[in-house]
This record gives structure tokens, C-alpha cells and sequence, in this order.
């Protein structure tokens, strides 16, 4: 850590020396263990160490950065005159700059994103066959197998800048996971399973994960098509978090000052129904979205992008923020563990709202536990997926549906949901339960 934070110094003192009227570096160190067994062999064993550092300055309104792998005195100089050269010859940009020295990260709190795994590629290895094989005796149709894969990712991240902030932090990432194949006669259906956090000792056991990627592969099996129809959508908690990651891309400074979002000059208006709340909490401890300080150490805080549906702030880093004539929010870097509260337009408690409590509501439609395909259109809205789930009727799940299309636009799809689930995925930075919304069109046969 000192050594990389050393490092961090020399390079803004040689930007100064250079004639930088302002820089900033960004560096990190990071080393990993990855090991596949599939069935029964060892497929692979992957040991990585990762370091770069980023260097930005500025020639008054003039920018340039350059990056390096090398840590030596003379590579810290010639990245530095890489930089340099390349800001002595753009064009001026007003928004160029480091953020406000007032908006730095002044108390760094400890989030506790830091455990270590203390994992010998034996006992990986041990853990990766445990949970392949717990796959494959759940269930006589799991008939093949893609592997089960044990990570366990350690790194340290480092920001400085000339307005004297100089922040680091340290972080491990683990997981287990597996996928399979069921068969019955010449149906044949993949599904996977994974449970992922910063402390080994909360994960999901591997006997667990693999029996859920068992039976969710089993449960595929005999897919049908359907008719096209319109038919309200459910989609798991899983899933849903992509619809959250369209919002905050149509959010984002950068398609909002190009005006290339469907939701430009939206701040202040409805966008969701007036039960949704969407809000951020980058200090969560020990949790896989949080941080102290953003990309360009920027303090991050608690704070409501939707409070009842009405779009409250934007995702802004300092660039982008300037050219929007506002302030960064915080947010170079993206979200950071953006929560959708549970809620109903009716009197529900969010505690109530399973996923059963979801398909009774429903009653007929679609159940969406798998998306393909990019079809979405941030200057529109305009969605259109392929998907795979399971027909609900009289609000139980009937049979598996397979090959099939929903469409809709996101305008619509976020002032239609009905309600989100306390079936919460924390597997991520972005944390919500299931969303059903009132309409969809499903395009199949």
C-alpha cells in the first residue's frame, strides 16, 4: 500500500515538474486464483497479478493521460512526459479539470471490503468438484456438464491529485459457480447457478450451488413457445437488475448533455409510480457496490436518484456535469449499490412482497428468468429482447417457455410496474427484487 501510494506521489511531482497546472493518478494492484473442474477434471488453474497506473494532466483547460505498467523512476518520467505532450497539442476544453477540492473524500470510513481467502489451488480445486458433483447427482436428466469454477480476486486501489487527496483502498472479490446441462430424450436445456461476495465465509456452500443449477436447468426442460400476445411480465429478481442498468445509462451525464437519452430534461418529473424509491448507499460494509471515494475522489454519499417516481439526480462525473452546468454527484465510476425499495401501488408491506405475492398478482403472463440479445435504444427507449421464463396461469407457474420475444419501450415499462419484490439479489451493484410490469408484448410463434 505505501509503496503504491509512494508511487501515486512521484508521479504528480513530476507532472508539476513537467509544467501540469493540475493532475491526477489512478493505480491498481490486484492478483487472483481461478480454477474449472468439469467432470471431474481439472480444466483449468489460472493465476493472475495484475498493476497499471493512470496518469491525467492538465495544461490549464488542456488535457492528456497516459498509462503504465512499469514502476520505475524512468517509466514514472516517461509516462509522465507521454501526458504532457499529449495536452500541449489538444484543443482546449472549458470542463476540463479536476472536481472541486471541496468535494474530496475528506474521512475515508473502513467498509470492511477487504477479506482475504486464504485458498491453495488444491483445495480450490476440491471445492470446484464438490460443487460440479452435487450438480450432477441432484437430478438423473443433469446427462452433462459445463464445470464448477471457484474465483477468489484480491485487490488495492489507489487515487491521488494536486489538491493534496490521496485515498486507497483495499478489496477481494470471491465466488463459486457451476453449470449444467439437463437432457430428457432430445430436449436438452443449459442453466447455472453462483453465489459471489468479499468474504469467502458468506458464500453460498457448493453443495447448494449446485444443486440450484441443477434444478434450474431441469425445470427448462420441455419449453414451449407461445402466440404473440400482450400479457402482463414478471421479471426475476436476477434479471431485473438489467432494467435498473438501462435507467442508470439513460441517466448518465455523458447521453444526457449529447441528448442522446430518452430521458433529457427529465430531472424533477415522474418517471416511475409514486411507490418506487431507487436510492444508492456506497457505504455499505462489506458489500460488493460500495466505496468511499469515487474515481476522482469524490466523497460518495447516500443519496435518492427516484423518491416516489419522481427522478430526483442524475449520474454525473465531473466532466459531464460541467457541461450540463450542475454538479458531479459522485459518480465517475458509476452506482454504487443502487437499491430498489420493495413497493406496491397498494397497501402491501414490503415484506409481503415475494415472489409468489408477484404471480398471484399477476395471475396469467410471463415469468422472465433468462434475456438475450442488445435490443435497446437509449434515444428511444425503444426494448426488445429475446427471453426465456415460464407461463403463469391462475398465478402458478404451468411450463417452461422458450424462443420467445418481449418488447415494450422503457418509458412505459418504468411508469407500468406494478410492483417489486423483497426477493432482493445482493449478488451485485445493483440491488433489487423482482418487478412486475403491467403490460408487455411477447412475440413468438
Amino acid at each position: 500500500m505505501k509503496g503504491l501510494k509512494s508511487l501515486v506521489n512521484s508521479l504528480l511531482d513530476e507532472a508539476k515538474c513537467q509544467g501540469a497546472t493540475a493532475a491526477e493518478v489512478g493505480g491498481n494492484l490486484a492478483s487472483g486464483l481461478s480454477v474449472t473442474v468439469r467432470k471431474g477434471e481439472v480444466e483449468t488453474v489460472e493465476h493472475n497479478r495484475d498493476k497499471g497506473m493512470g496518469v491525467t494532466v492538465y495544461f490549464g483547460q488542456r488535457k492528456g493521460s497516459a498509462n503504465t505498467t512499469e514502476f520505475s523512476p524512468a517509466a514514472v518520467k516517461s509516462t509522465v512526459q507521454a501526458a504532457c505532450d499529449i495536452a500541449r497539442f489538444t484543443a482546449e476544453d472549458p470542463c476540463h479539470g479536476l472536481a472541486p477540492a471541496e468535494l474530496m473524500a475528506v474521512d475515508i470510513p473502513d467498509l470492511e471490503l477487504c477479506h482475504p481467502w486464504e485458498l491453495e489451488p488444491e483445495q480450490a480445486i476440491a471445492l470446484a468438484r464438490d460443487c460440479e458433483q452435487a450438480a450432477l447427482a441432484a437430478d438423473s436428466r443433469i446427462v452433462n456438464s459445463e464445470g464448477g469454477t471457484v474465483n477468489s480476486h484480491a485487490g488495492f486501489y489507489v487515487y491521488g491529485n494536486s489538491h493534496g487527496f490521496l485515498g486507497a483502498y483495499a478489496t477481494t472479490r470471491h465466488s463459486i459457480s457451476c453449470s449444467v446441462i439437463a437432457g430428457d430424450g432430445e430436449l436438452m436445456q443449459r442453466d447455472y447457478w453462483y453465489s459471489t461476495d468479499r468474504n469467502a465465509n458468506r458464500l453460498e456452500s457448493v453443495e447448494s450451488v449446485g444443486r440450484k443449477a441443477a434444478e434450474r436447468a431441469v425445470r427448462r426442460l420441455g419449453g414451449r413457445r407461445l402466440s404473440t400476445r400482450q400479457v402482463p411480465v414478471i421479471f426475476s429478481a436476477e434479471i431485473a437488475s438489467t432494467l435498473l442498468s438501462h435507467f442508470v445509462s439513460a441517466i448518465r451525464g455523458g447521453v444526457l448533455y449529447r441528448k442522446s437519452s430518452f430521458l433529457v430534461d427529465h430531472l424533477g418529473k415522474q418517471v416511475f409510480p409514486e411507490f418506487i424509491h431507487l436510492y444508492e448507499q456506497p457505504h455499505l460494509k462489506g458489500a460488493l457496490g460500495s466505496a468511499p471515494f469515487d474515481n476522482e475522489g469524490v466523497a460518495t454519499r447516500r443519496r435518492d436518484l427516484v423518491r416516489d417516481g419522481v427522478l430526483r439526480g442524475y449520474v454525473l462525473d465531473n466532466y459531464s456535469a460541467c457541461k450540463l452546468g450542475m454538479k458531479t454527484t459522485g459518480n465517475a465510476g458509476g452506482v454504487y449499490n443502487l437499491t430498489a425499495a420493495p413497493g406496491s401501488a397498494g397497501d402491501d408491506s414490503p415484506e409481503s412482497l415475494t415472489l409468489k405475492r408477484l404471480l398471484k398478482q399477476m395471475d396469467r403472463g410471463l415469468y422472465v428468468t433468462e434475456l438475450m440479445g442488445q435490443g435497446v435504444r437509449l434515444i428511444t427507449g425503444d426494448y426488445s429482447r429475446g427471453a426465456a421464463g415460464f407461463w403463469v396461469e391462475g398465478g402458478e407457474i404451468q411450463y417452461p417457455v422458450e424462443e420467445v420475444t418481449i418488447a415494450g419501450n422503457l418509458r412505459d415499462m418504468f411508469a407500468n410496474v406494478v410492483m417489486l419484490g423483497c426477493d432482493i439479489d445482493l449478488r451485485g451493484n445493483i440491488r433489487t427484487g423482482s418487478w412486475l410490469v403491467e403490460q408487455m408484448t411477447v412475440a413468438g410463434e
